[in-house]
């Protein structure tokens, strides 16, 4: 019997952080549970393909855009379900243990958010998330995604769009996404450099406009400046 989880990891210049995101993943694959490993990646300059490729990884080029890059590596996966994981986000210890217990009632299935970081603005703003996603269920990439293939087929699968892609497919997974007892740590640099409040305001300014119909091109270029 084939291993259940085809995991999926967009990429773009990730280097430095996708070997520990890949180190997390090996309590899953003791435990049985990763069929295979999937890196979708956007034109990486640096060492992200030979560090894929060295791990055993499909490794799949396209245009960088996040929405597109998941979309193409779900369609490459093979497995009955699919983790999606960001390149800076690692699976803390435990979690294996958690998705087993899911993986016989399909559905859509998010990790609680933590930062690498010991700040109370840190714990702040991963509170936040986490109350969002239970509140509005909304939960965002870098809280990692495990879906079964044929709900992610009925919802219509990632947009290929550069921004809000997490946000998209949550809102077609209304009502259908539930957390999971395990807590996915992502990088606080982004924070740590732009400072906690600015960057949570941006956030939350970015997912309101796009409520109110921005388009996403438009908003992923503001956000990178």
């Amino acid at each position: 019997m084939r291993a259940p989880i085809s995991v999926i990891i967009p990429t773009l210049n990730a280097e430095a952080s996708l070997a520990p995101c890949l180190g997390a993943l090996g309590e899953g694959l003791a435990a049985g549970l990763l069929r295979e490993l999937v890196v979708s990646d956007g034109g990486s300059e640096d060492g992200t393909a030979a560090l894929a490729e060295a791990a055993g990884a499909i490794l799949l080029s396209g245009p960088p855009s996040r929405g597109g890059q998941l979309r193409r590596g779900a369609e490459a996966a093979k497995g009955d379900w699919l983790l999606f994981l960001h390149a800076d986000t690692q699976l803390a210890l435990g979690w294996a243990e958690a998705v087993q217990a899911v993986l016989t009632r399909p559905g859509a299935y998010h990790f609680r958010l933590a930062f690498d970081a010991a700040s109370p603005a840190a714990r702040w703003v991963a509170g936040w998330a986490n109350l969002r996603s239970a509140l509005f269920g909304l939960p965002y990439g870098d809280q990692g995604l495990l879906i079964d293939r044929a709900t992610y087929d009925a919802a219509g699968g990632y947009p290929d769009i550069p921004l809000m892609e997490d946000v998209a497919l949550a809102r077609a997974l209304r009502g259908k996404l539930r957390a999971l007892p395990a807590t996915a740590i992502t990088s606080a640099a982004k924070y740590q450099h732009q400072g906690w409040i600015a960057r949570g305001a941006r956030n939350l300014g970015t997912l309101l406009r796009y409520f109110a119909g921005a388009d996403p091109e438009t908003l992923a270029i503001r956000y990178r400046r």
